[in-house]
């Protein structure tokens, strides 16, 4: 199937792993920049398009800047001919519209930060029981069968949301669906497209349908309807910027703990200067969990494994970036995958010197990887994928507001872990976003011969992550010293899951950019990098080539592995290593079109809109057929969920 159509364009899921431009002992700090290093302030793609622009036309960019804009700049653009388009008061940002002539001279600006191009975006397209969030519902203690999400919201940043269906009532018949703008322009916030309803439901649906086949992750979670993806399901980064800046303003009114983001756009600037991916930064610094898809474009044309193409945000290092898992339809994981669809790392987005070298980001995605092949979930009414690609419909209910369709794609991955971190933050509230990603790698579970390019720490593993978080203690501040007990019990929990008779062990580690952090001190003692406005990565420091741990950041029982590894089947701090340390060179073993152990690299002229293409094609897996285990709806809402 495909979780999307050739034609449209802000895609949500990539990336790789990025080259230092300094070597000194200093960390990637929350809102570290280039150093002192000069470089161009406009994005690639930007002066590629006002080079071939038309006479008259006008390019939409964002414009970021430093500080606050001066009083000067709204006249300057507008004596220049463009015209400013939007503000967006919490991200230091403006949308515009420029002629070709304009862009150079703008970003002359010492006001002026960077202009980029407004890209375009799209997006792609038994989980319960698998993933382990049944088993807290049902034999954790008798509170446990409330953990659904209760209280907490969840923005989806996607293409609408059908209301009307019945997966987001509550118990009591009430809407779930809170809130809803559109930020398209075209005025509605319902879901023509198809994709958020489906998004929506796997992160939060009920289980009313099919005796709660298709439950959500958090069922009772609220939802924000951040509408971003128009009709034919494209958008703009100027509509995600208005609904990131939206969120920032609205979060503590509804209570948003968590942002979904199954969209996205080619990465061709570093995190370090793209829109998006600064103003998630600012998100989580505020407390708020931002997913993000990996990406779709795992394989190229002539079915080889492709390093390098995770997309923006999901190549900003504070976001939760998830790739797909194939579960084959069973509740056991011993035959669990990585999607082929699935993008690798690592970030392959850059930003160039004023002599023209680019310089590579380079950071080991996704983070994890959780279900994301052919997922059953809310069909809004005739809806444009469904209608183009008739097969998708489920065959669950004749009824259009119980109906349910399959869709493909790390777009499907991504609400899972939005789900999960909703119940994370129910079992304990005093999460902090960071933690959260801790708990969610550190309980993974390694799937046995990929790589952490392929990913990240693993599979998503609800029981785990939940059954730490009700350890950890409730007075654990920004205050509480490094190194101080971070559990309500002397010793940790047993490391080890057991779902559907099979037991398998935890990964026990967390990404750190460019490699891996092991130890049982991340879940047993407070770690500095669990503060607001740091990076799990800040305990890492890079020196001479070589990765160090910073003994302010990470106490003492907390290793640092350099190098990429493969999973050996129990931990990856133990597997094999697939790549080492030398990938923190700018150009030595990651450089363009080099192979890459078992696969290839892309290369700079694939990081553009053609990935799109590429992407919403490369979701297409097995037959497009209704699985064999569809169960059909009675009709009879089922509320025992």
């Amino acid at each position: 199937m495909k979780d999307g159509c050739p034609t449209v364009v802000w895609i949500g899921l990539f990336l790789l792993l990025g080259a230092l431009v300094s070597f000194n002992l200093i960390p990637e700090s929350a809102h570290a920049r280039h150093g002192s290093a000069k470089r161009d302030k406009v994005s690639p793609d930007l002066r590629e398009r006002a080079r071939h622009s038309l006479e008259g036309e006008r390019i939409p960019a964002i414009i970021q800047f430093n500080g606050d804009p001066d009083v000067t700049f709204e006249a300057d653009v507008e004596s220049k001919s463009g015209r400013v388009k939007a503000a967006f008061s919490h991200f230091r940002a403006r949308a515009v519209e420029l002629p070709a002539s304009a862009v150079e001279a703008l970003a002359a600006r010492p006001d002026v930060s960077s202009v980029s191009l407004d890209r375009p975006n799209i997006a792609f397209g038994h989980v319960t029981a698998t993933t382990g969030a049944d088993l807290i519902r049902a034999s954790n203690g008798i509170n446990s069968k409330r953990l659904d999400g209760s209280g907490i919201s969840i923005a989806i940043v996607d293409s609408g949301i059908d209301f009307r269906h019945v997966s987001f009532l509550d118990r009591n018949n009430n809407q779930r669906v809170v809130f809803s703008r559109d930020f398209t322009g075209e005025g509605r916030t319902d879901d023509p497209y198809g994709h958020g309803t489906h998004v929506a439901s796997i992160a939060a649906g009920n289980g009313r349908i099919s005796n709660a086949q298709y439950t959500g992750i958090a069922p009772n979670a609220n939802l924000i309807n951040l509408r971003v993806l128009g009709a034919n399901g494209s958008g703009t980064t100027s509509a995600v910027l208005s609904a990131l800046d939206w969120v920032m303003a609205n979060r503590a009114a509804y209570n948003i703990r968590v942002v979904n983001m199954s969209l996205g756009t080619p990465a061709v600037e570093s995190y370090k200067n793209d829109p998006v991916c600064r103003a998630v930064r600012r998100l989580v610094d505020a407390g708020v969990v931002v997913v993000a898809a990996a990406g779709n474009n795992g394989t190229n044309g002539l079915g080889q494994k492709v390093y390098g193409q995770i997309h923006a945000p999901g190549n900003e290092p504070s976001a939760i970036t998830v790739g797909a898992a194939n579960t084959f339809g069973t509740d056991e994981r011993i035959d669990d995958g990585v999607t082929s669809f699935s993008s690798r790392g690592p970030t392959r987005g850059a930003w160039t010197d004023i002599l023209g070298a680019r310089h590579y980001d380079h950071l080991i995605k996704p983070d994890l990887v959780a279900p994301g092949n052919k997922m059953i979930y809310a069909e809004a009414e005739d809806n444009y994928l469904v209608t183009q690609y008739p097969a998708l419909d489920a065959g669950v209910s004749p009824l259009d507001r119980r109906k349910m369709m399959y869709m493909n794609g790390t777009s499907m991955a991504t609400p899972v872990v939005a789900g999960a971190a909703a119940l994370l933050l129910q079992a304990n509230p005093g999460l902090t976003p960071n933690m959260i990603k801790a708990l969610l790698m550190y309980t993974a579970q390694p799937l046995a011969g990929y790589n952490m390019l392929e990913q990240g720490a693993g599979e998503i593993n609800i029981e785990g992550a939940v059954r730490v978080a009700r350890l950890i203690r409730r007075d654990v501040t920004a205050a509480t010293p490094l190194g101080r007990p971070m559990l309500t019990s002397t010793d940790g929990p047993t490391p080890q899951t057991t779902i559907a008779g099979e037991t398998f062990s935890w990964a026990q580690g967390l990404i750190g950019n460019y490699g891996f952090v092991t130890g049982a001190d991340l879940i047993t003692k407070y770690q500095t990098v669990y503060r607001l406005g740091n990076l799990l990565s800040d305990g890492v420091l890079v020196s001479d080539g070589q990765m160090v741990k910073d003994p302010a950041m990470l106490s003492d029982g907390v290793v640092v592995n350099a190098g990429v590894m493969f999973s050996d089947g129990t931990v990856l701090g133990g597997g094999t290593l697939f790549l080492g340390s030398d990938l923190l060179a700018d150009g030595v073993l990651v450089s363009d079109g080099v192979l890459v152990s078992d696969g290839v690299l892309v290369s700079d002229n694939a990081l553009n809109a053609a990935s799109v293409a590429l992407a919403m094609s490369a979701t297409k897996e097995g037959d497009p057929t209704c699985p064999t285990h569809v169960r059909v709806d009675t009709g009879i809402d089922c509320l025992n969920y």
